[in-house]
Parts: structure tokens; sequence; C-alpha cells
């Protein structure tokens, strides 16, 4: 866990989840992470298959006690809300979920629906015993407790955003599924990111990797995540949404290298519960 906003990492891993001796260090879940400030407002981003540890965990710390979570989706894509089915607290009617999408309060609703219910799971979305509340982002941001959160679009297929939630001390920016320009850094990104103390950003490929087919996929890699922290001024750089065919081991060499271009370049390794 880091200290800013006491950040969580859940999930770290895109596309699908993998289990297996050589990815235990980082964990094998698909994106989820959390953030508490000092307001006490619990905020979620993504809700991947990691979201399950954390809802285990919060049903455990607040048995009896009405709260209200915030989860703040990036897009609908599978990886990212393929836990939610399975994140206990959407089943406890002491629980008050608002989820904010850059969509219509009608287009979340009906994504989540349509993934959860039917011929795909025995309970439907609407059905669950939590309080549901929808909400769109909009390019001015909202106001979450004492917490403002606001998006920039990303390069992504179908379309994704980058969330920033500025507390009274802090600055947080997550920008998993991204895919750099051809040519120099994403400016806009770089400017909705200045000066974040932490940038959690889409690590998915290799250079190689990305140079030998995988342009236009949508992802983005170490070394363009080293050069978008330089521009911005961020504090420090979290790289996240590894290849799931990365294993521990590639990934130490990932962080070290790109520990060369940017110092303080870190890891997001899943929280064990």
């Amino acid at each position: 866990m880091t200290e800013i906003l006491n950040l969580e990492f859940w999930g770290v891993r895109g596309t699908c989840p993998v289990s297996g001796k050589n990815w235990r260090t980082y964990g094998g879940h698909t994106p989820c992470s959390s953030l508490e400030p000092p307001d006490g407002s619990i905020l979620i981003i993504d809700a991947g298959t990691g979201i399950k540890q954390l809802g285990d965990k919060l049903q455990k710390r607040e048995i009896g006690r009405s709260i209200h979570l915030h989860l703040l989706l990036t897009h609908f894509h599978l990886d990212h809300i393929m836990g939610l089915p399975f994140f206990m607290p959407l089943y406890s009617p002491d629980v008050t979920l608002t989820i904010y999408a850059d969509c219509s309060p009608q287009k979340i609703e009906e994504y989540l629906s349509g993934f959860m219910g039917g011929h795909y799971f025995p309970v439907s979305f609407m059905e669950t015993q939590s309080k549901k509340i929808f909400k769109q982002v909009h390019g001015g941001g909202i106001e979450i407790g004492e917490n403002h959160i606001s998006l920039s679009p990303l390069h992504h297929p179908q379309g994704s955003v980058a969330y920033k939630i500025q507390s009274n001390s802090s600055i947080v920016v997550f920008a998993t599924d991204t895919e750099h320009p051809p040519e120099g850094i994403d400016r806009r990104l770089a400017d909705f990111s200045t000066d974040a103390d932490v940038l959690v950003y889409d690590a998915m490929f290799t250079p190689q990797e990305y140079e030998s087919g995988k342009r236009g996929w949508g992802h983005s890699t170490w070394l363009e995540g080293t050069k978008l922290a330089k521009e911005s001024g961020v504090k420090k750089l979290y790289l996240s949404h590894f290849n799931p065919e990365h294993t521990d081991s590639q990934i130490d060499e990932i962080i070290a290298l790109a520990r060369e271009q940017f110092e303080q370049t870190f890891a997001a390794i899943e929280e064990s519960g």
C-alpha cells in the first residue's frame, strides 16, 4: 500500500487474470485499485477480478455499518468489469454503490445489466440488494466528499478515460488503458498529469513487443510511461496493467530498465487481502 491517499492495488493485469508460480510477486488479477482519502471516502477505480478481494476486506471491516462506495469505471472492456458479480458489497442492503463513467447514467446501467444476468449469471445486476446510483463524470469533474474527480479521454478502442483524484494534500492520476502517439508524448495526458504525486500508467508491452505488431492495440509501454512522467513532473510513476504473459522476473527487468529512465518508478503490486 502506498501512503498517498491510502492507495492500494487489488488487480494489476490487463486482458485476463493469470495464476501460477511465475505470477505471485505482482499478482494475477485484472484491474482494480482503491483510495481512501483523509475525509473517509472510499473510492474504487475499475472492477476487474481484483475487486473480489477488496470487497471481502470491506465486508469484514464494515460489517453491520451503512457505507457508501464510489466506483469509477475507466471503460467497459471485460477485464475492467468482470469482477463486479463477485463483489460482495453489491449484495448488501447496507451499501450504497455509486458508479461513475464517461457516459449517461442510463448507459452505465444498461452496460452492466447486459453483462450480468440472462444466460451469463444467475442473479441480474439490478436484483442485487445494494442501493445503486449511476452518474456521468463530465469534463468539469465532480466532487466526492472533499475530493475533486476529473477525467481526460485516452487513446483506446471504444474509448477509455484517465481519472485524476485531487484531495487537499495529494493528486493521483490513473491512465491504465492508453496508447501513446506515433511521435512525441500524449500532450493532453501530460498536461492532465502535471505535478501529480502518483501517475499509474499502462505498461502492457515492452517497446520491442509494441514495435513488432502491437501498434493500434490501444496500449503503451514502460518507456513511454517514463517519458510522460518526466514531462509531467510527477513524483512517482507506478507501472500497471501488466501483460498476462509477463512473468515476475520479466516485470523485475521492466522496472529496472524503467528506473534507468525515471528513478522514481515502481511496480503496482496486488494487495494480498
